[in-house]
């Protein structure tokens, strides 16, 4: 006997990517960055007191919060921390929207928003993103006549990498109706030529979240350590009833410290996955691979147009040789791969890998 919701029982949950066993496997297709936290991590976990976790942890994060806020100009009250990025996308859900009314996306998007939009019983807005897979001219317009209360952005867009500059952003903030969050779980990739900073966002709009996440760019995708910005009074409702009691341990917030604090640490890094992504952008186009240009972390390609192998099976055979990257089995992503930027050794890999699989396939062609 099953004694879950119907409206449960009737959905898909969020399909995430493979984790291998086996640590010899190339592993591009998690987004993960493939050099390891700063060095001050393993230097306060080394020095941690065990002792200190029978104690209930810094209820708010304080000591994070207040060096977020130092480093991006705000104040703590503008940083409110969750479990990993997805908990702050949890949490703006159950705070605004409620059952029954609508959230607003582009699609495609992170597929985790349709998940937690079906478990809190919302009516989903998806809207088609452009051929290059910028935001439709109407995407304002669609999230207001639908009459949603939450719309989320993600901006690096994922999983193209497409970048919206600030002033759409803006734009969005001020013509949407509802609360509008910015999911900037990749912003830390983009090119610093470009300037691009939505800080200040926030306190231009009273409508906007913006979320942050230490995955990606402080490369502690294992510790789940994320937050939110926004003003104070939107952010109040999350902190006082809608989070987690106690949301984030000891020990994490501790690391999370160590890793923000060595900030020039983790720039070197993002500066070497900007380098890595780049270079493989231009190997996989040598091959005959498409995708748009990527300020993340990760490139979205389609398979060269004389090669007669689909997306899905060469996801298969760069699985069969031990490298794995990502295939999402949907309408508009189907014919596509995402693959995430290694190191240059993983990227190196990668290439051979596909440039031999491409001589085999036209030498089937033959």
């Amino acid at each position: 006997m099953s004694y879950e919701r119907q409206s449960i029982r009737r959905m898909e949950g969020y399909g995430y990517g493979e984790q291998p066993d086996d640590p010899d496997v190339v592993k591009l297709n998690t987004n993960e960055n493939p050099y390891p936290p700063s060095p001050a991590v393993a230097a306060a976990l080394a020095q941690f007191d065990a002792a200190a976790l029978r104690r209930y942890p810094p209820a708010e994060s304080e000591a994070f919060r207040r060096l977020a806020a130092a480093q991006l100009g705000l104040a703590p009250a503008e940083v409110l921390v969750t479990h990993g990025g997805d908990e702050g996308l949890r949490l703006a859900f159950t705070t605004f929207v409620d059952p029954g009314a609508v959230f607003a996306m582009g699609y495609p998007s992170y597929s985790l928003y349709e998940v937690l939009a079906r478990v809190q019983g919302c009516r989903i807005e998806s809207i088609p993103l452009a051929d290059d897979w910028s935001l439709p001219a109407d995407f304002c317009a669609r999230a207001n006549g639908a009459d949603a209360s939450l719309t989320c952005v993600v901006n690096p867009h994922a999983p193209s990498g497409v970048l919206l500059d600030v002033d759409t952003l803006a734009g969005i903030a001020g013509e949407v109706e509802g609360v509008v969050l910015i999911d900037e779980a990749y912003v830390d990739f983009v090119d610093p030529a470009l300037g691009h900073d939505a800080t200040r966002l926030i306190r231009e709009f009273d409508n906007l979240l913006l979320l942050r996440t230490l995955s990606k760019g402080y490369s502690l995708a294992g510790l789940r350590f994320g937050f939110l910005l926004g003003n104070p009074g939107l952010l109040e409702p999350i902190a006082t009833k809608t989070r987690d009691s106690y949301n984030q341990d000891l020990l994490a917030q501790t690391l999370a410290c160590a890793a923000y604090t060595d900030e020039q640490y983790a720039r070197s890094t993002w500066c070497r996955v900007r380098s890595a992504r780049d270079a493989l952008a231009s190997g996989l186009a040598a091959l005959g691979f498409r995708g748009p240009a990527s300020q993340t972390n990760f490139l979205l390609v389609a398979p060269p147009s004389n090669w007669s192998l689909d997306a899905r099976a060469i996801y298969e055979q760069l699985k069969a040789r031990g490298i794995l990257v990502r295939h999402f089995d949907t309408p508009r992503l189907g014919g596509m791969l995402r693959i995430t930027a290694g190191t240059p050794e993983q990227n190196s890999l990668l290439l051979e890998a596909l440039r031999g699989i491409g001589e085999v396939d036209h030498a089937a062609q033959e």
